[in-house]
């Protein structure tokens, strides 16, 4: 018996709780799709995600991390997503070193009524980490249950 395996890849979507996670939910009260895959975390401000977060989402197995806030200027902790910005931009220099293709990881600024820009923007991104295929860079054997 052939069993199809078709690569579904795991993504990891941190959210901040006043703009992108409730574009999300905006997506979700407009029955727009995206992929089930795609797991949401929400946490209170993007600049409050500490980038070993990510280092850790692909050790236990993401295939792909992207990080959504709000847009640069409507924080609503005034100057959060810079904050977030500067940060990301280290991580991706770090990513790089570490031999982690660039196109696994994404800031996105997605604001509350934006819930059609969410969607579509979580859709491309599975669709991109979908070609690049499983993540093995950070992988940590012990973490995967087969």
């Amino acid at each position: 018996m052939q069993v199809n395996q078709e690569f579904k890849p795991t993504i990891v979507a941190f959210c901040c709780n006043w703009c992108s996670y409730a574009g999300a939910d905006l997506s979700g009260t407009n029955r727009l799709q995206y992929p089930a895959n795609v797991k949401i975390i929400r946490i209170p401000c993007s600049c409050r995600l500490n980038p070993m977060f990510i280092l850790r989402a692909f050790q236990r197995g993401a295939d792909g991390v992207i990080l959504c806030g709000c847009h640069p200027g409507d924080c609503h902790y005034t100057t959060g997503n810079y904050y977030a910005r500067r940060r990301m931009t280290l991580l991706f220099s770090m990513l790089d070193y570490l031999g982690i293709e660039r196109e696994r990881t994404r800031v996105e600024w997605v604001s509350a009524a934006e819930g059609a820009k969410f969607a579509a923007t979580m859709n491309e991104f599975v669709e991109t980490v979908t070609r690049l295929g499983e993540n093995k860079r950070l992988e940590d054997l012990r973490c995967k249950s087969e």
